[in-house]
């Protein structure tokens, strides 16, 4: 899969969890605005590591249903 049809799909699997627990203390003792400058700047490290404007365009059009 590599189309829309795989947008959402589980990729981690139980490393998923993991994720989710760094996530969380990554944010650990900031403020309301330094968590949302922290996200800011993952969400641009990530999409420079997708590197396909068309998928983050799509994956930002999912995010927002």
């Amino acid at each position: 899969m590599s189309g829309d049809e795989d947008i959402g799909t589980d990729r981690l699997g139980p490393a998923g969890d993991d994720f989710y627990a760094a996530l969380i203390a990554a944010h650990e003792g900031l403020s309301l605005e330094e968590s949302a400058r922290l996200n800011a700047r993952l969400v641009l490290l990530l999409a420079n590591e997708v590197g396909d404007l068309d998928r983050l365009e799509k994956l930002l059009a999912a995010a927002r249903k």
